[in-house]
């Protein structure tokens, strides 16, 4: 089979006249019926083939849910290790089947919780982790040999990433049986959220230390989730999502080929995170077309031989800024079509959100609703059934080809400029995706786009219970820092914080000291600290 679909000629008089008034939620025109002709430049074998078959349009896997559904891996976090610590439990005995954790601010930004700059931010927006003794507890009681860890960290992740081997080491369970994801994706950090900490170049330099060192030491551990989700919950369309997206994460294989890694020894442990937003069927052309671009990437530009250095796997999250505070109720039904949009799409693991986001962190309700909508979906509706069920349609095959030419035209213009560093320090992907989304929020204003219960259908409302975090958790946060400090041996944490920052200094790798400060009972502010004095504090440029 060499063409996708037939090539009958379109019926006399059908032909599209305009694509009218409707477009997609990134503002791409929508024609009004699609047929053949739409798809007439695509060859099955080049541009489609099997699921499981280069370039993976249809899916990395063959059966692909067929034969296991994806992980059902809820983002989860708040208050102190303790209190994280009994929600994992929840969410295991109720079916889940990973852990993500999501961390609080002043964790995120590396410092202390004694530091003036986490006033007010400890455990708020996610667990406190400020040592190795705070991971333990996060994970006590759970095997690390019996659970795959997904943790959202990015300027830090070395740090998050060293706590968690030394929490194995003590339960038992070498690096070599870890499992899991750290994000680590620092370049989006200065594209759109903005949790950074050193300047991009010596950023990058942590990145390839610590893909080297997973790739010799944690043959199962996925190194870095290049994430597009923080792209589009600033603004992005779709098309930039992909573009950034992929586009970092070619970056990041070009930094360790240049440093001197084979591409077929890291490649195959990269996995990425993509975001579920509210246009359905734009959505799942969005992942078909990034599979098929990052295989024809890794194979053509960077000679990658390995079948699995070729195949994009990713994870999938529902869109956070899609979720309204006005009629809270109705964010269920946002969050189940997202879902459903990253499964038709082919997803390795998805979370999603509890309908309540919008206004505080999730209660257990809302998050146990949220899991129950991933189950309804795999085992209530039948699309797990067949692989790629919307493959052949003329709208999702066009659509998938004309994201996948946006994307690399974002390509090109960046190649132009010298790769991503180079394009982030112009400010060119920040400044994208401020216009995208100025005109995005300019057509909701005008209700050229409708949010219901925002600037349509709105009504009367009765408050929903909320989860509310006591000030209380800062104070005993630094209490057990403070506790912490008193106990350790001191002089082995000043050798430790000198070694790293030697290291930054010089050209060893970084993940060996700071592994070290780990056991020591370095704090994570002090680690970071260490890096700053070397490396400074990136300050970004006023973009316009």
């Amino acid at each position: 089979m060499k063409k996708v679909l037939d090539e009958k000629p379109a019926a006399e008089g059908r032909r599209k006249e305009s694509a009218g008034p409707f477009t997609t939620i990134s503002g791409r025109p929508i024609d009004p019926l699609y047929g053949p002709e739409d798809v007439r430049s695509l060859d099955y074998d080049r541009d489609l083939a099997d699921p499981g078959q280069f370039p993976y349009t249809r899916g990395v896997h063959e059966t692909m849910y067929r034969g296991k559904v994806w992980t059902m891996r809820q983002f989860a976090g708040f208050g102190s290790a303790a209190q994280t610590n009994a929600r994992f439990k929840y969410l295991l005995e109720h079916g889940g089947h990973g852990l993500s954790v999501a961390f609080d601010l002043p964790t995120l930004m590396g410092r202390d919780p004694d530091h003036p700059l986490s006033l007010g931010e400890v455990g708020k927006c996610g667990v406190a982790v400020t040592s190795l003794r705070d991971m333990e507890t996060l994970f006590e009681g759970i095997p690390l040999d019996d659970v795959t860890t997904s943790m959202t960290i990015n300027s830090p992740a070395a740090m998050l990433l060293a706590f968690y081997i030394l929490v194995g080491e003590k339960q038992g369970v070498p690096e070599t049986e870890l499992a899991g994801t750290i994000q680590a994706d620092i370049l989006k950090e200065f594209i759109a959220q903005k949790e950074y900490i050193f300047p991009p170049r010596p950023s990058m330099r942590v990145i390839v230390d610590m893909i080297r060192y997973c790739t010799e030491h944690m043959p199962r551990w996925n190194t870095i989730s290049i994430s597009g989700y923080h792209i589009r919950e600033a603004g992005s369309t779709a098309a930039q999502e992909l573009a950034f997206t992929l586009r970092d994460g070619i970056e990041y294989v070009q930094w360790c080929v240049d440093a001197g890694m084979d591409v077929d020894t890291f490649a195959p442990r990269l996995s990425f995170f993509f975001n579920a937003h509210s246009d359905f069927f734009e959505e799942i052309a969005k992942y078909r077309a990034a599979r098929r671009i990052w295989a024809r990437t890794m194979k053509e530009r960077f000679g990658a031989r390995n079948p699995r250095s070729w195949m994009l796997r990713f994870h999938t999250q529902t869109a956070g800024v899609s979720l309204t505070a006005q009629q809270p109720l109705n964010n269920i039904v946002r969050t189940a079509l997202e879902a459903l949009a990253g499964v038709l799409g082919g997803t390795q693991s998805l979370h999603t959100n509890s309908f309540d986001e919008a206004l505080a962190l999730p209660t257990e309700e809302a998050v146990t609703i949220a899991l129950r909508t991933q189950q309804i979906i795999a085992h209530e509706t039948g699309v797990v059934n067949t692989a790629d069920p919307l493959a052949g349609s003329y709208f999702v095959e066009r659509l998938t080809s004309e994201i996948e030419a946006e994307a690399l035209e974002y390509f090109r213009k960046i190649d132009a400029m010298g790769g991503m560093v180079a394009a982030i320090e112009r400010g060119f992907p920040q400044r994208e995706i401020q216009e995208a989304a100025f005109q995005f929020q300019r057509a909701v204003e005008r209700k050229g786009k409708v949010i219901v219960g925002v600037n349509d259908y709105v009504m009367e409302e009765k408050p929903v219970p909320i989860l509310y975090i006591e000030e209380s958790v800062a104070e005993e946060q630094a209490a057990r820092v403070a506790a912490l400090k008193a106990t350790r041996d001191a002089a082995r944490v000043r050798r430790a914080l000198e070694s790293l920052k030697d290291a930054a200094r010089g050209d060893d790798n970084v993940m060996v000291p700071i592994l070290e400060a780990s056991r020591a009972y370095a704090t994570l502010g002090e680690m970071c600290d260490a890096l700053r004095e070397v490396w400074g504090e990136y300050e970004e440029p006023p973009v316009f």
